[in-house]
C-alpha cells in the first residue's frame, strides 16, 4: 500500500540556523563594544585657544587657584587670599549673593591631581554654580 520514495536531494541551502549564529554575533558584539573603551595613559599637549571675554558687566570672574601643594586661593573683584577648602562653597555663595551669574574658573597647577580638581567642580555645582570654566596656558607661552 505504500510505496517507497526516493527522497530527492534538496537543491536549496537551508538558511535558518546561518541567521541565527549572526543574530547571537550581533548580540554578542554590541554588549563588548562598550567595554572596549579604556583609558590610556597620555601627556596632554597645551591648546591653542582665544581669550574669554568677561561677561560685558564689568565683574570680574571669581577665580579659586590649587597650588601643587594642596593650597587653595580665591579672587574675587581682584582681592586674592588663601582659603581652606572648605569655607570655598561659603565665599562662593556670598558672591553670588550680589552678582548672580558670576563667571567661576578654576586655575590649578598641572601637577594636581585630577581628583582633586573634579572635588572642586562638584563641590562648586552644589553650591550653585551653573558654569565652571578651567583656566589653561597658551601654548605660545603668552
Amino acid at each position: 500500500m505504500r510505496k517507497n520514495k526516493r527522497r530527492k536531494p534538496m537543491a536549496e541551502i537551508n538558511v535558518v540556523p546561518y541567521i541565527d549564529v549572526t543574530l547571537v554575533l550581533l548580540i554578542i558584539f554590541m554588549i563588548t563594544t562598550p567595554m572596549l573603551q579604556t583609558g590610556v595613559e597620555v601627556d596632554l599637549p597645551k591648546a591653542k585657544s582665544e581669550t574669554v571675554d568677561s561677561s560685558g558687566e564689568g565683574v570680574s570672574p571669581i577665580i579659586i587657584s590649587i597650588k601643587k601643594e594642596g593650597q587653595y586661593y580665591i579672587t574675587i573683584d581682584s582681592d586674592e587670599s588663601e582659603i581652606q577648602q572648605e569655607d570655598i562653597n561659603g565665599k562662593v555663595k556670598d558672591a553670588m549673593s550680589t552678582n548672580k551669574n558670576p563667571q567661576v574658573l578654576i586655575n590649578a597647577d598641572k601637577g594636581v591631581d585630577y581628583g582633586t580638581v573634579v572635588e572642586l567642580m562638584a563641590s562648586l555645582k552644589n553650591a550653585g554654580v551653573d558654569k565652571v570654566g578651567l583656566m589653561t596656558q597658551s601654548d605660545d607661552g603668552k
